[in-house]
């Protein structure tokens, strides 16, 4: 059997696992998809432990029905607004070889850059290399075997509060699963919707998630910055459930199905009719109303998403522009309104190179499960491993058993 990969990517919105199984050839086929309603997250932070347990094992055995049999391990997406990076240098001797430079001394200038002061209720969740430099010469992508005496390697490094990290393991933990990492959202839907040029000019990705807004910026083919806004697609719903007195699950199919996020692009006549608050109360409202509604909350997104984008020195050095993801990617007119706001080009980004059991999964809203997958497929290949049989799968095949078999 192939080996396999899983990931739970837990959202404010919705919790998603994937199983992927690995062929001999590296090609990444999906063959398990649980998506479920999110419960006990809030703005990406696990708020209730023992909703939130519930919720992802609702999606692991979703997905493990689909594909047949269990997991044992997954790569967990993490955000929340108490993510936070930097950028840090390290620098170690390099002893005469001819070898050149090998992985162990790689590995001691990325500790010699991980070394920086960081608060006691903080940890390191990622340092990733941008660029190396030996003896004074830089941009080089990749010293292994190369040959020098001192060797810098310029790394961001991404840090998270410790205890909303250890709530989120906590949760997984407690379904029975082991976490193979804790992988970034923003990182991972990089993996899935941006492509090599964008990433080598400069480019924002800006994954717009139900509770928060996630923002990386890759140029020279590596990440320069990242942050996590506390502001998301509920916040857009929030405001149509006070702007028109509705419950925030009407206000939120509302969205779908009405919503624009530029008023001028919807005719003022265009009614449909509301069930607000109180008996027997139904109102008429206008789609360009609950346009300007929408419009007000998203251009304060792309201008906070402008002022990170300045904060991280970058402005103007981006001429890939803007890539969305995330499910408010999808919202009417955003495109439009990232446009004016940011004065960049901007286009939706989609998962692509799928194959397996995709019918779902080819939106913006699943960027970040799909990237999740990838980044383990492609940047930590050592923990695929076989699937399990777990006690439901072997019960199963047991009651086949005693079935006749009507083959011959």
């Amino acid at each position: 059997m192939e080996r396999i990969v899983a990931c739970i990517d837990v959202g404010t919105s919705k919790i998603c696992t994937l199983i992927g199984e690995v062929d001999q050839s590296g090609d990444l086929r999906i063959v398990g998809v649980g998506i479920v309603p999110s419960r006990g997250i809030r703005r990406g932070v696990v708020v209730n432990v023992q909703e939130a347990t519930d919720a992802i094992l609702a999606s692991v055995e979703k997905a493990e029905r689909l594909a047949g049999y269990g997991i044992e391990s997954a790569y967990v997406g993490l955000a929340g607004a108490h993510i936070a990076s930097i950028n840090s240098r390290g620098a170690v001797a390099i002893n005469r070889g001819e070898r050149g430079i090998q992985p162990a001394d790689i590995e001691r200038a990325l500790d010699a850059a991980r070394a920086i002061p960081i608060p006691y209720n903080r940890q390191v969740l990622h340092v990733i290399p941008r660029s190396y430099i030996l003896d004074g010469d830089d941009g080089v992508r990749d010293p292994l075997g190369m040959q020098a005496y001192r060797l810098e390697v310029e790394a961001h490094i991404i840090t998270g509060a410790t205890t909303s990290i250890q709530n989120l393991v906590k949760c997984v933990q407690s379904t029975g699963l082991g976490i193979n990492a804790l992988i970034l959202e923003a990182l991972a839907s990089g993996e899935a919707v941006l492509t090599d040029a964008e990433r080598e000019m400069g480019v924002v990705l800006v994954d717009i998630g139900g509770g928060t807004t996630d923002i990386a910026v890759f140029i020279e083919g590596s990440i320069w910055h990242t942050a996590v806004l506390p502001l998301g697609g509920e916040q857009i719903t929030h405001d149509i459930a006070v702007g028109l007195c509705t419950p925030f699950a009407t206000a939120e199919e509302l969205k779908i199905k009405y919503g624009n996020a530029r008023p001028r692009n919807v005719q003022i006549e265009d009614l449909f009719e509301v069930t607000a608050f109180g008996e027997g109360n139904h109102q008429k409202v206008s789609r360009h109303f609950l346009a300007q509604i929408i419009e007000a909350r998203v251009e304060e997104i792309f201008e906070l998403v402008h002022q990170e984008i300045k904060r991280s020195g970058y402005d103007g050095l981006l001429p890939a522009g803007i890539v969305l993801c995330g499910g408010s990617a999808d919202l009417a007119g955003i495109r439009d309104v990232a446009r004016d706001v940011l004065g960049m080009p901007v286009r939706v980004g989609i998962p692509y190179n799928l194959q397996g059991l995709v019918d779902a999964l080819g939106r913006p809203a699943y960027a970040t499960s799909v990237g999740l997958l990838q980044w383990g497929l492609h940047r930590d290949p050592g923990q695929i491993a076989r699937p399990r049989r777990s006690e439901g799968f072997k019960i199963l095949d047991w009651l086949k058993a005693l079935l006749p078999d009507h083959s011959g």
